[in-house]
């Protein structure tokens, strides 16, 4: 669900509300400055590249995909070869060796991509042991029940089928972009998430309500009002 297609495209809306909800929420906390963060299923790494720009202490970006690494170490570099704020690894998140310690861990679209209830277990538990304690964990994962209830089209994404078996339906999805890009994900339940994190020894599990950008030209308020009546995702934060 992470957005892979070409970065030089406008982002769809469902991850402008993303990247927004993010942001308002780590202003809440005060920001990062001085934090060593992590953020894990980086992507091409436009969250790492937040946390660092907010002045953490130290970045790390965690994804499983070797391309997406060497697109967010692409983009870190630039023209001029030089090291970037951000220090990228490949690794796989139920697998993730140890990093941190940090005191604070983003993941956007991560737990969805757990295809059983061991492996999403497993991921939060790789993420708590790279935690402080009292250290945060803030998660964006997709919200359950939609499908075929809810069109998320004009927000960015289409769920083209679902297919109940496992620990958790099977989601056929598409990014609605130019081409369309195809991907699957479970949908778990929220309360499939909880579990897992108490599971792994967080002592808190909070969600927030879901919050959008200010109106523009291109998506006024009415449309942001009718996406918060069925938002594409929720803000899962969870303390060590």
């Amino acid at each position: 669900m992470r957005q892979q297609y070409d970065t030089s495209a406008p982002p769809a809306a469902f991850s402008v509300a993303d990247a927004f909800m993010l942001r308002t929420a780590l202003d809440a906390l005060g920001g990062v400055r001085g934090l060593d963060t992590l953020d894990v299923a980086c992507g091409h790494g436009s969250t790492a590249r937040l946390l660092a720009s907010g002045g953490a202490r130290r970045t790390v970006g965690v994804d499983s995909c070797p391309e997406r690494i060497r697109r967010a170490r692409a983009h870190e570099t630039g023209e001029t070869g030089e090291a970037g704020a951000v220090e990228y690894h490949v690794a796989d998140a139920a697998g993730m060796p140890q990093l941190g310690p940090f005191d604070l861990a983003t993941a956007v679209y991560l737990f969805n991509q757990a295809h059983d209830r061991v492996a999403l277990h497993a991921m939060f538990r790789a993420v708590r042991a790279n935690l402080r304690p009292g250290a945060r964990l803030l998660a964006i994962v997709p919200n359950p029940g939609a499908f075929p209830h809810v069109d998320w089209s004009p927000y960015g994404i289409r769920i083209v089928e679902r297919t109940p078996g496992g620990d958790a339906p099977l989601l056929r999805a598409r990014l609605e972009t130019d081409p369309p890009v195809a991907f699957e994900c479970r949908e778990w339940a929220h309360a499939d998430f909880a579990e897992a994190a108490v599971d792994a020894g967080f002592a808190t599990v909070a969600w927030q309500p879901t919050r959008t950008p200010p109106a523009c030209e291109i998506r006024d308020e009415p449309y942001w009002a009718r996406y918060r009546s069925a938002p594409v995702s929720s803000l899962m934060n969870c303390v060590a």
